[in-house]
């Protein structure tokens, strides 16, 4: 059983990674940032609030995404293991998911940090040509993550959950590093 959490910036890789992992472990891949773009792309009432924020750049509201995370855990797939990716982003949220996890009787195996240079990753975001991608955006997002989400870092660090991989890497080479990272 599999239950890991990527953490880092956007454009550090976490979603390819994720993907891959969760096949090779048949465990849902739980990207709360592709669950966003869906509902804003239907125009559903999470979209609808969420969307404004998204197109700031700014993150969306713990209230939010904590009532997404929680529908989803329950969800039937989770009991053989899962990969959260973007998910927690603050303390705040990292806090919920504790308690959370202990109310469902599970526990989080791992918490993988992608570290990987500012201009790396406002070199990837621009590749991706994503309609919220422009440069301002991409440097906003990344100062909005170094405020709210390392502190991240310490907190899992100081449970000693914490690996740290080189996403600059190829993705084979990062891919590499995570399967010794999680065995």
């Amino acid at each position: 059983m599999t239950r890991l959490i990527f953490l880092g910036p956007p454009g550090a890789g976490k979603g390819t990674q994720a993907q891959e992992l969760a096949k090779t472990h048949a465990i849902p891949h739980i990207s709360t940032g592709d669950i966003l773009r869906v509902a804003v792309s239907q125009k559903t009432d999470l979209g609808l609030k969420a969307g404004a924020y998204m197109d700031a750049g700014d993150l969306v509201p713990d209230a939010l995404i904590m009532e997404m995370v929680r529908d989803r855990l329950l969800q039937a797939d989770t009991l053989s293991g899962w990969l959260l990716d973007g998910f927690p982003r603050t303390v705040a949220q990292a806090t919920f998911l504790s308690r959370l996890l202990q109310e469902i009787n599970q526990s989080c195996d791992s918490v993988i940090n992608f570290d990987v240079p500012d201009e790396m990753l406002v070199e990837r975001l621009l590749a991706r040509g994503r309609k919220d991608d422009n440069e301002d955006v991409i440097r906003n997002r990344l100062e909005v993550y170094r405020r709210q989400t390392a502190p991240l870092i310490d907190f899992y660090q100081s449970q000693q959950l914490l690996v740290t991989v080189d996403g600059s890497q190829s993705i084979e080479e990062v891919a590499a590093q995570l399967t010794n990272a999680i065995q």
